[in-house]
C-alpha cells in the first residue's frame, strides 16, 4: 500500500477539489441571487452531474451569473491566505485547492466563452461582453498555475515519504464522505 498512497492520495484530493470548487461556485450564485431578491429553487452538486443553481425569479441574472466564477476564485483564495504560513499540509493543500479553482473558473469562463455553455451563455445573452469572459480567464488561469508552480515539482508528491499511507486512507474516506453526501442530498 505504501507504494500506491502517493497515487490515491492524488486521486483522492482531485476528487475533492473538483467538489469543493463546484461547492464555492454554486455557492456564489446563490448568495449572489439571495443578495439581489431571487429565490433559490434548487442547487446541483451531484457528482456525476455539472453543477447548477436555479434561481427564480432572478431580477439581476448578470449579477447571479457572475457571483458564480468570483467566489468560486475569491474564497479559496481568501481561505489559503488566512493559514498561517508554518501551517504546513493544510497551506499546501490550500494552495492547491485555490489553484484548482482559478484554473478551472477561468477554463470555464475563459474558453467557455467560445463555445456559450453554461455560464458563459447567460453572460453573454444579458450583456457581458465577450472581452471580459476572455479577461477573467486570462487573469485567473495564469494565477492558478502560478500557485501551483511555487509549490514545487508534482514528481515530489509521488514518493513513499511525500505521502503517508495513513494521509491517503484519509483522503479517501474524505472523498466517500463528500461524494455520498452530495449523491444524496443533491440527485442528478
Amino acid at each position: 500500500m505504501n507504494r500506491l498512497a502517493p497515487y490515491l492520495f492524488v486521486v483522492c484530493i482531485l476528487g475533492l477539489c473538483w467538489q469543493g470548487m463546484m461547492g464555492l461556485h454554486e455557492l456564489g450564485h446563490v448568495i449572489a441571487g439571495l443578495a439581489t431578491g431571487g429565490s433559490v429553487e434548487k442547487v446541483v452538486l451531484h457528482p456525476l452531474a455539472i453543477s447548477r443553481t436555479d434561481v427564480s425569479p432572478n431580477p439581476h441574472p448578470t449579477i447571479v451569473v457572475w457571483g458564480g466564477p468570483l467566489a468560486g476564485v475569491i474564497l479559496p483564495i481568501l481561505v489559503w491566505l488566512a493559514i498561517p504560513g508554518r501551517s504546513g499540509w493544510s497551506k499546501g493543500i490550500a494552495q492547491f485547492f485555490a489553484g484548482f479553482c482559478l484554473v478551472a473558473n477561468g477554463a470555464y469562463i475563459g474558453l467557455g466563452s467560445f463555445a456559450r455553455i453554461g455560464d458563459t451563455g447567460e453572460m453573454l445573452k444579458h450583456g457581458s461582453p465577450i472581452w471580459l469572459l476572455w479577461l477573467f480567464g486570462l487573469v485567473t488561469l495564469p494565477l492558478g498555475f502560478w500557485l501551483w508552480h511555487r509549490q514545487g515539482e508534482p514528481r515530489q508528491l509521488f514518493t513513499v515519504e511525500a505521502v503517508p499511507a495513513k494521509a491517503a486512507w484519509i483522503a479517501l474516506a474524505c472523498l466517500t464522505v463528500v461524494v455520498a453526501t452530495a449523491s444524496i442530498l443533491s440527485p442528478a
